[in-house]
């Protein structure tokens, strides 16, 4: 009987332990930039296939947010984005740590000046430290727990990066195990890697000349982690192109500079085994690459280029499901569109239910496409037709100022979107 009891109380203490887990895996679901993988794919299910004719049932809402277009990151039921707020010694931009049960903000880290309309970077949550990318190019790190600086470096000052874009700095970081990998810009310094915990420069990679499309300056995407050709590499969108660098040398590895246009390049490239595809808007195109090696070269070769009248993503980037490829297209426009990945053929574009370019996101077998003036609409995910299930507007609030660029973010069941200095949470969950 007593090895019986000692059996059933270490059973409850394993099942309870793995339920935690299973907790934490499901609150911490969206740490940085596009979720966990940077690709804008949310694994969740259960969730509402059709919505309401009003909209999913609007839970909270806050203010507090401040100025800006960042996203929302989320780890142990915490919230994490950037704004320009106001402190003790004025206006400034800062990272938020917000406590959803409370709508409570539990402390706020300056990273640097404001900009006019604020920040553009998600944070970055890994390992107790939140990482940020400031529009003056500053790069924090910070302590979750209190918001206390840990280290900073800048882009240009300690980094040798490039001009800062028109529209100023906007990546976020990328994390990729002890290394933080931004993206400086420019010739000397188009990326490098710092120790995650002490800000140390690891590399810097120079570029060469790839092309005379662009500008020699970051642009406003975020690198991404691929292995293709067998080498594992950060794949990144500057205003000069679409370009690979070796992820433990810092090795510049290939460059493709017809994507680029000559004032801003914005969609974070989708990367899978040895492709990467890629996106610009104001006239430019989509194009597919396949990468190559041959002895000590990478190759990037083009399989297909796409006109800008075919798909072009301004800035509300595009997802991979399966072998399609969902995204907005059009120049300050986001038309529902889905194509054969591999071979650039459409299979349906459809008019755009809302104004403006579209965020989009992958969740349960639907797309959510989140339009710049407010409007979010909800479509199947598949390549037979263009399919919306549910739309709705989100409130006009006195904070919610200037365009609705934030992405949505589903943690939990819970769909957030971001509005300047607003933060709207709904239900997506299934009965």
């Amino acid at each position: 009987m007593k090895s019986r009891k000692i059996f059933l109380g270490l059973l409850v203490a394993v099942v309870s332990q793995i339920s935690c887990w299973m907790a934490a895996d499901a609150l911490g679901d969206w740490p940085q930039w596009r979720g966990g993988d940077r690709d804008g794919i949310c694994t969740e299910t259960g969730l509402l296939s059709a919505w309401p004719a009003d909209g999913p049932k609007l839970l909270w809402e806050m203010n507090g947010l401040g100025t800006g277009y960042s996203g929302v990151a989320i780890v142990n039921g915490t919230l994490y984005t950037l704004g320009d707020i106001d402190t003790a010694d004025g206006k400034a931009q800062c990272i938020i740590a917000i406590d959803p049960s409370s709508r409570n903000i539990l402390w706020t880290a300056r990273v640097g000046s404001p900009h006019e309309d604020g920040p553009r970077c998600t944070p970055t949550i890994d390992d107790g430290c939140a990482y940020a990318v400031g529009t003056g190019g500053d790069v924090v790190c910070v302590e979750i727990k209190t918001g206390r600086e840990l280290w900073r470096k800048h882009l240009q000052r300690d980094l040798g990066g490039g001009s800062n874009p028109g529209w100023k700095f906007s990546e976020s970081p990328l994390i990729d195990g002890d290394k933080l990998v931004c993206t400086p810009g420019g010739r000397r310094s188009v990326m490098a890697a710092l120790h995650k915990k002490t800000g140390q420069v690891l590399w810097q990679a120079a570029m060469p000349d790839i092309g005379n499309r662009g500008k020699d300056e970051a642009g406003y995407s975020s690198i991404v982690i691929s292995r293709a050709a067998g080498i594992k590499q950060y794949v990144q969108l500057t205003n000069k192109g679409c370009l690979g660098v070796d992820a433990e040398a810092g090795r510049f590895l290939w460059g493709y500079n017809r994507i680029a246009n000559r004032v801003a390049n914005v969609p974070t490239p989708v990367v899978w085994d040895d492709y990467v595809f890629c996106s610009t808007a104001y006239g430019t195109g989509s194009a597919l690459l396949q990468i190559g090696r041959q002895a000590d070269q990478v190759t990037a070769q083009e399989l297909y280029f796409l006109g800008a009248d075919d798909f072009q993503n301004h800035h509300g980037g595009f997802v991979k499901v399966g072998d399609f490829l969902y995204g907005g297209h059009g120049h300050n426009q986001g038309a529902p569109t889905c194509l054969e990945i591999k071979t650039g053929k459409i299979r349906w574009k459809a008019a755009q239910p809302g104004g403006g370019s579209a965020g989009v996101l992958y969740a349960d077998g639907h797309l959510i496409f989140r339009y710049q003036d407010g409007s979010v609409a909800l479509v199947e995910a598949s390549p037979e037709a263009y399919r919306q299930t549910g739309f709705f507007r989100t409130p006009d609030r006195p904070g919610a100022r200037g365009e609705s660029w934030s992405h949505p973010v589903i943690d939990a069941g819970r769909l957030y979107l971001r509005h300047g200095d607003v933060l709207f949470c709904y239900d997506v969950k299934a009965p």
